[in-house]
């Protein structure tokens, strides 16, 4: 049996199964179609999954009035999530992926703060994400991926955090990235291939990119296709924490820093994730303002990615949110009225 072969066995630890309307594979919306927004985020009181729906990028509402579409505690292996990240697939589905780690362990029933040693570990020290995937938004397989089980090198991995996907054109695949570290070694980027359903490994661990010489932590990658260009939006701790920005001409390696970012952002931020607005050459840059109480999203838009221009945070400008506040570490997609319209229905 390969390496990678068994590593696709031990990685599948759970897998709910996917109801009959589930398995039913759907197209990719078109362009024309995408009029809508769908946000994931997290929340520091539950650490369950959040969604919010938006009809014009602007303005989100949260659904199920701000109550977790999934606790923490019936999909994690640490009773909670955390940096929760939606990607839409090649054949339609709606793909989730999370971090598997409750901060709060002790209240779980942990007689300490981490299931292993913090001094070893690090903050965090969690072993694994969560990988969901549904093709009509309420029936979802799932399944939770032991890294520390791949393979003898990475047994000895102090953190899995901050999962996020995008579709490699040359593998015909989707990348999974994420932060990690060795024990309590530096943070970095790496990479991983996954399989169609979104449930197993198809490839063992790449680096992806980190700071020159290992010098700082290097978290929170998020990865954008434009033209031919990919943009990587990262978070530094060079110097605090900052959200900086780097260009490749390919998806895997030859990121060269940008020295120019500036979202215009003074307080420590993490989590940037950019997306698109419908119908506009312009994307948005959000991130999440940690280093403020309560914490809160900011913004900032582009044409170019040269240029930015901070339009505020959420309450504070344009953006908006009507039943909730303080989300964390969020991510969006563009979805189509149709779903919109689902979604709101059914939550309500």
């Amino acid at each position: 049996m390969s390496r990678i072969n068994q590593a696709i066995l031990v990685c599948l630890v759970s897998l709910i199964p996917v109801c009959a309307n589930a398995k039913k594979k759907h197209k990719m919306p078109k362009e024309k179609d995408l009029v809508a927004y769908l946000m994931v985020y997290h929340k520091d009181e539950d650490h369950g999954l959040h969604m919010a729906v938006s009809r014009d990028g602007y303005t989100f509402t949260a659904l199920r009035g701000d109550k977790p579409i999934f606790a923490g505690d019936t999909i994690a292996e640490q009773r909670g999530i955390r940096d929760p990240y939606i990607f839409r697939s090649p054949d339609g589905g709606i793909c989730v992926a999370m971090t598997d780690l409750h901060v709060f362990g002790q209240r779980a029933g942990r007689t300490t703060q981490w299931e292993r040693d913090g001094d070893k570990y690090g903050w965090g020290n969690n072993r694994g994400l969560v990988l969901m995937k549904s093709f009509d938004l309420v029936n979802w397989t799932r399944a939770n991926i032991d890294f520390t089980k791949i393979g003898p090198e990475f047994a000895e991995t102090g953190c899995v955090w901050a999962p996020e996907m995008i579709y490699d054109e040359q593998k015909k695949a989707i990348m999974l990235y994420y932060t990690t570290r060795i024990g309590n070694g530096p943070n970095t980027l790496s990479y991983v291939y996954v399989n169609d359903e979104f449930t197993a490994l198809t490839s063992v661990p790449q680096d992806l990119f980190h700071a020159p010489n290992m010098a700082y932590n290097v978290i929170d990658g998020d990865i954008v296709k434009v033209g031919d260009k990919y943009h990587l939006h990262y978070v530094s701790h060079e110097k605090g924490a900052t959200v900086k920005h780097a260009v490749s001409d390919h998806l895997t390696y030859g990121y060269v820093r940008d020295e120019n970012y500036n979202d215009g952002e003074k307080n420590s931020h993490e989590a940037p994730n950019c997306w698109k607005r419908n119908g506009e050459e312009k994307w948005v840059v959000m991130y999440d303002v940690f280093g403020i109480r309560p914490a809160n999203f900011g913004f900032t838009e582009t044409s170019d990615f040269v240029h930015y221009n901070p339009i505020g945070r959420f309450n504070e400008g344009v953006m908006k949110t009507t039943n909730f506040r303080s989300p964390k570490h969020g991510a969006v997609i563009s979805i189509t009225a149709k779903e919109a319209d689902f979604l709101l229905n059914y939550y309500k």
